[in-house]
Parts: structure tokens; C-alpha cells; sequence
């Protein structure tokens, strides 16, 4: 019987990892509840449980947080040196992301262990845990159908990729014949819809580089993981150029926050502030931070444009004004 050696290294190479991560992160990352691992410099290890927040849940030494983070880097078959002190990259089998810091960048070594998302959680279930309101259900709903563009924004750590994923199912049902191409940094993103293309960059592909690939492969809609640099331009051209309908994520603090977001980032590749693109891009923007018992979307702001020096929003989903956003979700 022949050996599939290419298998016994990877299961060699996986139980090397959990030997050295320890039973109680082995054990969290295996916990569906479980969001994020952390390891602070002075060794106390907090978990990020959903519903819960983050726990104290033990302490690891400096000596055996250093050999995690070599072992990850012998993982990712590179190394991590006092003068390359930051290792990032996804574990295997499951694509955890992983960022370790040694000094001297870090007073002691450092590292976070993000897990992909293994629970799908649907919209009505976000309603149901006190996250978002029906209405607020319904006005994504709407926007899904109406094939309006839709920014998810929050800051680190607060589900924007969980949120993404749930709109993504609610898609699918939708419009389950539509083509979905979706680019990401690290495989995040779950999509069932036959019919999709998932792209990711590369130290030698970034971003940019694939939106301008994905035009040429006939893309219904494009979801993006997260926009971070001058690609936002790209995507924001996308879908003003016959591909609407897609999703992406930002970082900020708010809905409104999240236009000035894209034009920092519109402005690292154009020396034009274009707020004209973002305002006709841009339909809608779903805001969740993080609130003292859990996750909350805050707010849903529509974009109706840029006009007269100024975006053109209105902020919707709540009681005071659902009737008015009532007729305005229906415009073309």
C-alpha cells in the first residue's frame, strides 16, 4: 500500500503545532464558539468567545510563546528573526489566521490566532440574539434584491466578516443563478452559491491586481473580504461599471466614517478625490461594533449619491425612520 507522504507531513506537521500550542488553545480553536485566541507579553492568554467577550484562560511562558511562533514559521515554510520579528499567514489544515510579534518589536513574544469562521449564523438569528432589529433585516433584504451595493464596516474583531457571510447566504437564496467571483487576503468567507470563483491574494497578486483578472471572468457580482488600499478605486469602478450587487468591508467607526475611509484609501492611488465615484458606488452601509454584551449593528446608512459638496445619506433601519427610508429603499 503506498504512502502518501505528502499527508503524513502535513499530519506531522499539524501535530507538531498542537504539541507546541498547548491543550487549552488546541481545545479553543476546535470550540465553534470560540472567535479569537490572544497572548499578551507578559503570558496571560485571553479567548474571545461569541456571546461571552474575551476570558482570561490561562498563561503561557515567553520560552514556549517563542517556539509557537517558530513552529508557525516553519509551518509557512519562512522564518522569524530579530531583524524579521512578524510573522502572519493561516495554520493548517483550517486556515486560522496567525500573527506572532517577537522582540524586539514586542517587549516578549506576541501572537493572535483568528479563526475562520466555522458557523454560518443567518440574519434572522442576528434578530433573535438582539443584534440587529427586523427592520433592519428587512432593509438588507431589500438591498439584496434590489442588487444595491453594500459596505459592512465595524472595527477589528467586531464580525463584519461573520455579517458578510450571512448577507452572502441571504444572496445566494436570492439570486442563486448569479455568477460570484470573491477576492480575499485569507479565505474567510463562505459561500454554498454553484456558481462562484474565490480568489486570493498573494505576495507577488495583490489586490488590485486581481479586480482587474476578475472583469474578465464574467462576474455577476464581486464580494470583496476587505478593502485596505488604492483597490477600493478599483471595486468602486466595478460596480459602477455592471457589476452591482457585490459586498465588501471596511474598517471604521461608523457608517458615515466608512465613506471618509474609502476616500483615504481612493486617495493612495489618485491624486483626484473622488467622492462622485463613492457617492454613486456606494448604496448602502451596514455599521456593527461592539457593545458590552456582544456585537450590535448600530446603524444602516443609504447613500443616495454626492451632491453639492456633500454625500447625499440618510441613516435607516430603525423606528423613527423606517416609513421615510420606506419609498427611498425603492429607488433606482
Amino acid at each position: 500500500m503506498a504512502i502518501d507522504r505528502g499527508a503524513e507531513s502535513l499530519r506531522r506537521l499539524v501535530n507538531n503545532l498542537k504539541s507546541s500550542l498547548g491543550e487549552t488553545i488546541v481545545a479553543a480553536l476546535q470550540d465553534p464558539t470560540v472567535v479569537e485566541v490572544m497572548l499578551n507579553p507578559n503570558g496571560n492568554l485571553f479567548i474571545e468567545r461569541i456571546g461571552k467577550g474575551i476570558e482570561l484562560a490561562g498563561h503561557m511562558s515567553a520560552e514556549d510563546a517563542e517556539i509557537v511562533i517558530g513552529k508557525v514559521a516553519h509551518a509557512l515554510k519562512t522564518e522569524v528573526t530579530p531583524e524579521r520579528p512578524i510573522i502572519s499567514g493561516e495554520l493548517p489544515p483550517d486556515g486560522n489566521r496567525f500573527e506572532g510579534i517577537l522582540p524586539p518589536a514586542a517587549p516578549s513574544p506576541v501572537f493572535n490566532i483568528r479563526k475562520r469562521a466555522s458557523m454560518l449564523i443567518r440574519l434572522d438569528q442576528y434578530v433573535s440574539d438582539g443584534i440587529m432589529t427586523d427592520r433592519q433585516v428587512q432593509v438588507i433584504r431589500e438591498a439584496i434584491a434590489q442588487r444595491l451595493n453594500i459596505v459592512v464596516s465595524g472595527g477589528t474583531g467586531t464580525g463584519k466578516t461573520t455579517l458578510t457571510n450571512a448577507i452572502l447566504a441571504e444572496l445566494v437564496e436570492v439570486a442563486p443563478d448569479h455568477r460570484l467571483v470573491i477576492l480575499e487576503d485569507t479565505a474567510e468567507i463562505q459561500c454554498s452559491a454553484e456558481n462562484h470563483v474565490s480568489l486570493h491574494t498573494t505576495d507577488a497578486v495583490d489586490m488590485g491586481r486581481l479586480l482587474k483578472s476578475t472583469m474578465r471572468l464574467r462576474p455577476d457580482r464581486i464580494i470583496v473580504g476587505e478593502v485596505r488600499d488604492g483597490a477600493a478605486l478599483t471595486l468602486l469602478k466595478a460596480w459602477n461599471t455592471g457589476h452591482p450587487g457585490g459586498v465588501t468591508t471596511v474598517h471604521s467607526n461608523s457608517a458615515f466614517a466608512a465613506l471618509t475611509r474609502l476616500e483615504q484609501l481612493v486617495a493612495e492611488v489618485s491624486t483626484q478625490p473622488m467622492p462622485e465615484v463613492i457617492g454613486e458606488a456606494v448604496d448602502l452601509i451596514v455599521s456593527i461594533e461592539r457593545a458590552p454584551k456582544g456585537r450590535v449593528v448600530r446603524e444602516i446608512l443609504r447613500v443616495d449619491g454626492f451632491r453639492d459638496g456633500a454625500y447625499r445619506t440618510e441613516k435607516i433601519g430603525n423606528s423613527q425612520s423606517s416609513d421615510s427610508m420606506q419609498g427611498k429603499l425603492h429607488v433606482a
